[in-house]
């Protein structure tokens, strides 16, 4: 792995940002050159990372001490929407298979990496995330955001019905819900989609770093291909601070506790330390 000293938090902030996050080193992980890899998911104590191609197909286990990678999936959707418990020990993933009518439904695996062995926990279910007792659970179904919450599902729509929900995701206390309403920007609501928030129109694909912080992407394209992006942490008080270079051109992030990694344009991936 190739390591890189960062030192930009300040560099590139605006006028109305602020150190929010204070960057270390930021590594470059050993993957195969002409892959078109993007991070689905980083494990709890930040000592894996989950791939997935650019469509979500396959999933693969990179073990950031071994640089070990292993496949955990080659089949289509698996790269969608990846859990992993809070002790790491198991990765959630779905399976994309069409059925004799031609309609696409999913089996939700889950993998033990104690014991390597994979069972399924909800087969050939058509929304995007299985309903799993004692879980809290949101997908997009309809375009709208859907809760499930120990069994009990709600489907929300906090700026209205006629709005296009994605990129729903649940703050780590359980307490608030951050999605992008399309055209409009990032949002974040209580639980129940009452009182939503304004963030940034340039906060996409957000994630949460801890309960106040978000970690999204602005990127800009030219109608057909994405032109540039980088990463911007962004508070719930509408503070915000850029994590990346320009040249880097980084999306996607996924978060740990004093880690976040992220994909390229370019099909890499990088893990970068914050505190």
């Amino acid at each position: 792995m190739k390591k890189l000293s960062l030192f930009l938090a300040l560099a590139f902030a605006t006028s109305a940002s602020a150190q929010l996050l204070t960057v270390g080193t930021m590594t470059k992980l050993n993957t195969p050159q002409g892959q078109d890899l993007r991070v689905a998911a980083i494990s709890p104590a930040a000592d894996y990372v989950l791939l997935t191609s650019g469509n979500n197909q396959g999933l693969i286990r990179y073990d950031l001490s071994s640089q070990r990678m292993t496949t955990i999936s080659e089949q289509p959707g698996a790269g969608y929407r990846v859990a992993v418990s809070t002790d790491g020990r198991k990765i959630t993933y779905r399976e994309t298979v069409i059925g004799r009518d031609q309609l696409r439904r999913n089996n939700t695996m889950q993998l033990n990496l104690k014991t390597s062995k994979t069972k399924v926990i909800a087969r050939r279910q058509r929304e995007a995330s299985p309903v799993i007792k004692d879980a809290l659970t949101v997908s997009i179904e309809n375009r709208h955001i859907v809760l499930n919450n120990n069994g009990k599902t709600l489907t929300l729509a906090p700026n209205g019905e006629n709005q296009s929900y994605i990129w729903p995701s649940v703050s780590p206390d359980g307490q608030h819900l951050c999605y992008y309403v399309c055209g409009v920007g990032c949002f974040v609501s209580n639980l129940d989609g009452s009182n939503p928030q304004f963030i940034a129109r340039a906060c996409r694909a957000a994630q949460w770093y801890n309960n106040s912080t978000l970690i999204g992407m602005a990127d800009e394209d030219d109608g057909h291909f994405t032109t540039a992006s980088e990463l911007r942490a962004y508070t719930l008080n509408g503070q915000s601070q850029v994590l990346t270079e320009p040249e880097l051109k980084a999306g996607y992030p996924q978060t740990a506790p004093g880690v976040i990694s992220f994909s390229t344009l370019r099909g890499e991936i990088y893990v970068m330390q914050v505190k």
